[in-house]
């Protein structure tokens, strides 16, 4: 079951890079008490998420916490390694949380898994975007296959 706005997301652990090592931090950790703009992409290093996807909530970090954002956050069925390498390619220093979700739990808790073995890539997590205010969902936008939209940081800026 997918989940909607007006859930609660179900616990589950990332992993992110702190201080050059893998650290743990669960969805409470990340949501309690704060406004969170979470977007979820297939794949670092992927063509449309590294040229476009990624780098506009880059860009545009400093008008996301001036609507009231505490935290930016990016997910990826990656494992840590890969997203903290991809978090330094991009530059987004402390603007874009890094979170690796290994091994798509999270993906398949929310019922946002996509099946991208005709790609080689596994089971990956689709392109969304939400935004979560103390752990629960006030907004979601899911992406029609191979479209990238409503997960755009300019789309969720307007919800905000």
């Amino acid at each position: 079951m997918t989940i909607k706005v007006g859930d609660k997301l179900p616990e589950a652990t990332f992993k992110v890079m702190k201080d050059g090592k893998p650290a743990d931090i669960t969805v409470a950790e990340l949501t309690a008490g704060k406004k969170v703009a979470l977007f979820a992409v297939p794949g670092a290093f992927t063509p449309t998420c590294s040229a476009r996807h990624l780098p506009g909530y880059k860009e545009k970090a400093a008008e996301f916490r001036a609507r009231g954002v505490d935290t930016i956050a990016c997910v990826s069925v990656n494992d840590v390694f890969v997203m903290g390498a991809w978090g330094k390619d991009q530059q987004v220093g402390d603007d874009v949380l890094m979170l690796a979700d290994g091994n798509g739990a999270f993906a398949k808790a929310v019922g946002l898994e996509m099946d991208g073995t005709g790609f080689g890539m596994g089971s990956r997590s689709k392109r969304y975007s939400m935004v979560v205010e103390d752990g629960v969902v006030k907004q979601l936008n899911v992406e029609a296959g191979g479209e990238f939209k409503v997960s755009a940081a300019d789309y969720m800026l307007g919800q905000l």
